[in-house]
């Protein structure tokens, strides 16, 4: 081996600048949505934040929307690897579920900006819609694979777990969305409410 071809290899776990400086577009987006909301929030802010111009920001996003659609991403991305964990957690159906309260009460506390635009513009930005439904949709999945360990009847009726599950995951992002709002003394309460609630519903207290 030459000591070119050593040097000229890139190790796997470094990071491109690009990359770098996409985090870095998606982090100043995320910070700029808490101090001023997403309508206030210009594409100027965002790559001022981020130490780079505004054409430069063009490269990686074509819009505001655009970058915000990247956090979601990579928000959400996080959320439906926690809830297919839950999916096969092999732990006792009570544990699993308290786990998974928990996990996303942290995902609130640690992005609740982010949850909530997403929320806002799940309706009026496609690729907000399909990143939220998607995950809605995994979320439910795992919602329902938990049901089932207790013995709650799959089908579809308005008492089997699927459609039960459905509604326990829009109760959980509507109790969170507020909450999320008044701080973290809120998710915490939110998350004990949520939780009590699912436990009755699989009929575990």
């Amino acid at each position: 081996m030459t000591v070119r071809s050593a040097q000229g290899r890139r190790r796997p776990d470094t990071p491109r600048k690009g990359d770098v400086r996409e985090q870095a577009i998606l982090d100043t987006a995320e910070a700029l949505l808490g101090e001023v909301g997403f309508e206030a929030m210009t594409v100027a802010d965002i790559a001022e934040g981020a130490g780079i111009s505004r054409g430069s920001l063009y490269f990686y996003f074509r819009s505001k929307h655009d970058v915000v659609s990247g956090l979601v991403a990579r928000t959400v991305t996080a959320l439906q690897q926690k809830s297919q964990d839950a999916a096969h957690d092999p732990a006792e159906p009570r544990e699993a579920i308290a786990t998974v309260m928990s996990r996303t009460r942290a995902l609130w506390q640690e992005h609740g900006v982010v949850m909530r635009v997403a929320t806002d513009l799940n309706r009026s930005v496609p690729e907000v819609e399909a990143l939220w439904s998607q995950t809605a949709e995994v979320f439910i999945e795992a919602i329902t694979r938990i049901l089932h360990r207790v013995g709650v009847p799959e089908g579809d009726g308005p008492h089997d777990a699927r459609s039960l599950a459905g509604a326990l995951c829009w109760m959980i992002e509507r109790t969170f969305y507020h909450a999320s709002r008044a701080g973290d003394d809120e998710l915490e309460r939110a998350a004990v409410t949520c939780l009590e609630i699912w436990l009755r519903t699989a009929r575990l207290v």
